[in-house]
């Protein structure tokens, strides 16, 4: 029974409600004992004592009773759309309890009290139990402010529950659409060495690779990094580059030492260099020069644009996939800036408190 059960009596009531049920019933008895008793009656403390005592049973009867009904109907109606529906049954319950319950413990107290040898008749008064009507339905009404704050309270947090496992599956498809796109580009790099370069060389690159793979690996569940592991995949990611396009792809890394502790998207960095060695010339007669630096609180990446002549088609999955994940995580989105003669991406500096609520924490 809900009654006895204190995990049902929170889970249908919202909270523990013995105290409450205590208090609430001597305080109407009280009341109502005031209320149908008249002054003029009470010639001795034995009848004031009797009067409270049968006012205190048609209470605890009231109560218990009603009680029961508004777990009964919070177990068939239990969806916020059903509450006009629940709270009209409760009324009509209320009335039909309370009269049925004044008339029939107040006949068998008359019938009791006259059997212990005093004089004692019953009348149901409509005007006396319109107060006692007012004062259960205004306590059942605490009840249901009660039970509509604690639904209340539970709906927000499962929407924000499920509004966290969805953006988190969110983050998690975009950081594995970066994966792919990058080992594409790094087979492309290996065919190009292996077939222009020797068989060391390639060795070499594949060396390096599976050093850059151990390191996706291991930031794989992470939705922000600290900008010291960022740098150091980047780096390694040149590294590699370098084997292909030699002294004819140039990075400048402009980063201070107290920024590295700042957070920022896993892959973002290693993804702009991707995609500014795709889209651009690297040759002798035209290096490129990629610029990494940091600006207040963000961190610029830029370079010349030298357009290819035969330029493939972009499907800006590197460019949209930093952009997603950044207001997937923080709100802040990265400014992509093409003046035509130099592209520049700056990407914001996060700290662990500048991520939303809405997703798992899960940073390194």
């Amino acid at each position: 029974m809900a009654l006895f059960n204190k995990k049902r009596r929170i889970q249908y009531l919202g909270f523990n409600d013995i105290w409450f049920s205590v208090i609430g019933i001597l305080i109407i008895s009280l009341i109502t004992n005031y209320l149908f008793n008249n002054p003029s009656e009470r010639a001795s403390i034995v009848l004031v004592v009797i009067g409270w005592f049968a006012a205190l049973i048609n209470v605890i009867c009231d109560w218990f009773i009603i009680r029961s009904i508004l777990i009964f109907l919070r177990k068939k109606y239990p969806d916020f759309k059903d509450d006009f529906k629940r709270i009209i049954f409760l009324l009509f319950a209320i009335i039909c309890v309370i009269l049925f319950v004044d008339f029939t413990m107040g006949f068998l107290l008359a019938q009791f009290f006259i059997f212990l040898g005093f004089e004692s008749s019953h009348m149901v008064i409509l005007r006396v139990l319109l107060p006692v009507f007012l004062i259960i339905i205004m306590t059942m009404a605490i009840y249901e402010a009660i039970y509509y704050y604690v639904r209340l309270k539970k709906s927000i947090r499962e929407e924000e529950q499920t509004k966290q496992v969805m953006i988190q599956a969110q983050l998690d498809t975009l950081r594995n659409q970066a994966q792919p796109h990058f080992l594409f580009n790094s087979l492309n790099t290996l065919r190009d060495i292996i077939d222009n370069d020797t068989k060391e060389d390639a060795k070499d690159f594949v060396d390096n690779l599976s050093g850059v793979y151990r390191f996706i690996i291991e930031s794989d569940n992470s939705n922000l990094i600290s900008l010291e592991k960022e740098l150091k995949f980047a780096k390694a990611y040149i590294h590699i580059q370098s084997e292909r396009f030699g002294d004819n792809l140039k990075v400048n890394w402009d980063i201070p030492e107290d920024k590295h502790s700042a957070m920022i998207v896993p892959m973002s960095i290693q993804l702009l260099l991707e995609n500014a060695i795709k889209h651009n010339i690297v040759s002798k007669a035209k290096p490129l020069l990629v610029t990494v630096v940091i600006k207040g609180d963000t961190l610029v990446v830029s370079n010349k644009i030298q357009a290819k002549s035969t330029q493939t088609p972009s499907t800006k999955i590197g460019l949209k996939n930093i952009e997603q994940r950044y207001i997937l995580i923080s709100k802040k989105s990265p400014e992509i800036i093409n003046d035509g003669n130099q592209f520049t991406v700056v990407l914001p500096l996060l700290k662990l408190s500048d991520q939303n609520k809405n997703y798992a924490n899960t940073n390194h």
